[in-house]
């Protein structure tokens, strides 16, 4: 049974801006939370809302600004919360709307907002507007509020089109009465028609219902897929299509999207508090990003172009003068990323091992020492690796079953993580963990590292104290590059110096001022060590 609460409302009462600029979301360092992994309460092996309440204040020791929440409505769970059946509900195994209201209560205490996350391109097929219209038939309204198309060929046992979904096989599901809808993603989750008013109407009114709650915002889950080019058109080629690509696609960043969101900015200036829209558009450059932040449209969408990047000094740099280039125009923060729940976990990207977690340290001192808003995935603070030999059983990413090219290992960056104990489940609950955590996993818990300076965790607390503590970090739009040896990134921002040094052997660089943190040993103050990064008081 799913809840519902329409009296409740919770109060922000927070500041409405931090470091040198106006708007906390433009300097913010912001943590994404996976419910199912973060922390269980009740012990059946899966997190909740409660379990979420209870870590805020290490949260609030970290050093974030704010908490981003995965999906926790109502949902049949095919794709993990992301197939909504109800958006105004929480899913019993995540708690109740009660429990939802205490998160953003007690984070508001603790001087954190959160930002919940926002699914409007499909919804469940349990959803009652789709099931109602699959009992309705064709012709009818509610089909209209979904992509119900007559099939192709003479007996219309084709799709409407060739477009493929993101997890494997056609984007088309026929119905019993002979019509097929349209599902970007897994079949279970149907796309809106966001031509229809209702459509436009029902969200606007979600979002109310969370920002009555005291919700600060509300990251867009594929923000960029909303409208389809219109009359659905062929996209003419066999190519399995990448949930995490650059691809140009007719159901994939079309210019009708920003009047939705238009349309959602005057919702979010209703408010008072800096209520903030983050897109996760995944488009094929900085430049298209850019469009959806333009002063009446979102305040923030994610840097994926950052992401993808390579642990290439040259290539590094070019991502962020790109990105910066391509924010100044529309006045809009740059957001850094690593990883999040979609990728492999960045110290296995990176190589894995001693040498990916050199490099996964490095790369977040680079990170938090640029101009804008950071992204932190739970667990990227205590070095957590991919799991990338989980059994098949265990599975639970629908791309894993599905034939298409996809790597299917969206599960190895969703298992829980560890906060202390020298046995699974190391504190997650005490009922196990609805996916198997590594053994290793002991001596990168919490506790294991709180108080190491050693550790990965410490690294992140101590950087994001100085982050807070200097005024030029976060703050502006550029960064002045430093000469410095092939393979190195070396630059300034008022008296802080950042180095990097991307490549496998030590490097000699005459020491820029006094050392604030490094991400590695440092044996001698003119030498920076392989992947290793440092940072500067000039």
């Amino acid at each position: 049974m799913t809840q519902h609460l329409a009296t409740v409302t919770s109060g922000g009462g927070l500041p409405t801006s931090t470091g040198t600029q106006p708007g906390w979301w433009r300097e913010a360092v912001i943590y994404q939370v996976y419910p199912r992994s973060f922390a269980d309460s009740n012990g059946d092996g899966m997190g909740d809302l409660e379990g979420i309440r209870s870590r805020l204040p290490y949260l609030k020791e970290l050093g974030v600004d704010a908490v981003w929440l995965s999906p926790f409505y109502a949902s049949p769970q095919a794709d993990a919360g992301y197939d909504v059946a109800d958006y105004r509900a929480i899913d019993p195994m995540f708690g109740s709307l009660h429990d939802a209201d205490a998160v953003i209560r007690e984070a508001h205490e603790l001087g954190l907002r959160i930002i919940v996350d926002l699914v409007p391109n499909h919804c469940s097929d349990q959803h009652e507007w789709f099931k109602q219209a699959l009992r309705e038939g064709p012709g009818t309204p509610l089909r209209e509020r979904f992509h119900f198309r007559p099939g192709r060929g003479a007996d219309g046992s084709e799709p409407p089109n060739d477009w493929e979904s993101i997890f494997g096989g056609p984007a088309w599901t026929r119905v019993p009465d002979g019509e097929w809808y349209l599902h970007l993603f897994a079949p279970e989750q149907p796309d809106f028609n966001w031509e229809h008013p209702a459509v436009q109407d029902e969200f606007r009114s979600i979002l109310r219902f969370w920002l009555d709650l005291g919700a600060d915002g509300f990251r867009i889950d594929v923000a960029h897929g909303l409208v389809k080019a219109p009359g659905l058109p062929d996209l003419g080629r066999d190519e399995q299509l990448k949930l995490l690509g650059n691809q140009v696609l007719p159901f994939f960043d079309q210019d009708g999207v920003h009047e939705i969101y238009r349309s959602w900015r005057t919702v979010l200036d209703e408010y008072a508090g800096d209520r903030i829209g983050v897109a996760e558009a995944w488009t094929p450059s900085a430049d298209r990003t850019a469009l959806y932040l333009r002063p009446d449209e979102l305040h923030q969408a994610f840097n994926f172009h950052y992401l993808n990047t390579g642990w290439d000094a040259d290539a590094l740099r070019a991502t962020i003068d790109e990105s910066l280039d391509a924010m100044r125009p529309v006045g809009a923060p740059t957001t850094w990323v690593l990883s999040n729940h979609d990728v492999v976990r960045h110290v296995t990207r990176y190589g894995g091992g001693a040498q990916g977690l050199a490099r996964a340290r490095a790369a977040a001192l680079l990170m938090l020492a640029l101009p804008g808003s950071a992204y932190v995935y739970q667990g990227e603070e205590l070095g957590l690796p991919e799991v990338v030999d989980l059994p098949d059983e265990v599975r639970q990413d629908p791309s894993f079953f599905k034939a298409n090219g996809q790597d299917g290992l969206r599960d190895g960056c969703r298992v829980p993580i560890p906060w202390s104990g020298d046995q699974a489940p190391y504190g997650f609950g005490s009922g196990g963990s609805w996916l198997p955590q590594p053994a290793e996993w002991a001596g990168l818990s919490v506790a294991a590292q709180t108080g190491d300076p050693a550790s990965t965790l410490e690294l992140y607390r101590s950087a994001l104290r100085i982050r807070r503590e200097r005024a030029e970090l976060g703050a502006g739009d550029a960064v002045e590059w430093l000469p410095a040896p092939e393979g190195v990134l070396a630059f300034r921002r008022g008296e802080f110096v950042c180095t990097v040094n991307t490549t496998g052997a030590p490097v000699r660089l005459p020491a820029p001022g006094t050392v604030l943190l490094a991400s590695g040993d440092l044996a001698e103050p003119d030498v920076l060590p392989a992947d290793t990064a440092v940072w500067w008081k000039g």
